[in-house]
């Protein structure tokens, strides 16, 4: 793993023990909420078919900040660190001393359904509150559509998923688009995600977001992920 994976984990159990779900927000304060909510409002009509976003590079391939068995484009400033899995080799970083509650709970969250958390790609640099996450498992009979509808199950409070078949880069997926229920915060909220199936094993990209505005927001960069997305 590179060094900064470690962090990278911690993130996940710090925003777990501030709001009781993924809510993209990694430990993000009211000065982050101001600075995302100009960007927001600009980009609260923004369709999913938007393909302005312009591309920040490529992740996914050796060499790159996360390696993946698919690669992809991230938007402009977004800025993608690999996920320490605590099986060790994750640098300095990794050795950071959580505390024990920490991560239990990061423990929990670097997993749902089949899969594994591998890469972030966060979206704070450029504006909004919110991450594209990566998930990836092991090579297994299941096909995407199986992978993606346990990765829904298993997070808590998601309901009325709509799922749909896209293809790119040679690749036969399954997207979904759903709604997330946190009893903490008493809101609602929508999320994005797909699946593919690689020779390595599954895929899944999900898109989330501090709340449907910040997730509709970042969903040219969702689709730039998405239209560009090849196996490796």
């Amino acid at each position: 793993m590179l060094v900064g994976a470690g962090k990278a984990r911690l993130r996940l159990a710090q925003a777990a023990l501030l709001a009781g779900v993924l809510t993209g927000c990694s430990g993000a304060a009211e000065d982050d909420a101001k600075t995302s909510s100009s960007a927001s409002a600009s980009a609260d009509a923004a369709s999913a078919d938007d393909t302005t976003v312009k591309s920040g590079g490529s992740i996914g391939a050796a060499g790159s900040a996360c390696e993946l068995p698919v690669t992809f484009d991230i938007a402009e400033d977004w800025k993608a660190e690999a996920i320490d899995d605590g099986t060790g080799g994750g640098g300095e970083d990794s050795a950071e001393p959580d505390s024990e509650l920490a991560q239990e709970v990061a423990d929990a969250l670097l997993h749902q359904g089949p899969v594994t958390a591998a890469c972030e790609v966060d979206a704070k640099p450029a504006g909004n509150i919110g991450f594209l996450r990566v998930w990836t498992g092991e090579a297994a009979d299941d096909d995407a559509r199986a992978v993606l509808e346990a990765f829904v199950k298993a997070e808590n409070g998601a309901s009325k998923a709509k799922y749909s078949t896209f293809g790119a880069g040679g690749l036969k997926g399954v997207e979904v688009k759903y709604l997330v229920t946190s009893e903490l915060l008493e809101e609602t909220k929508e999320e994005t995600a797909l699946a593919v199936s690689t020779k390595q094993g599954p895929v899944v990209i999900h898109l989330g977001g501090m709340d449907t505005d910040e997730h509709r927001a970042m969903l040219p960069a969702y689709e730039l992920a998405k239209r560009t997305l090849q196996g490796t």
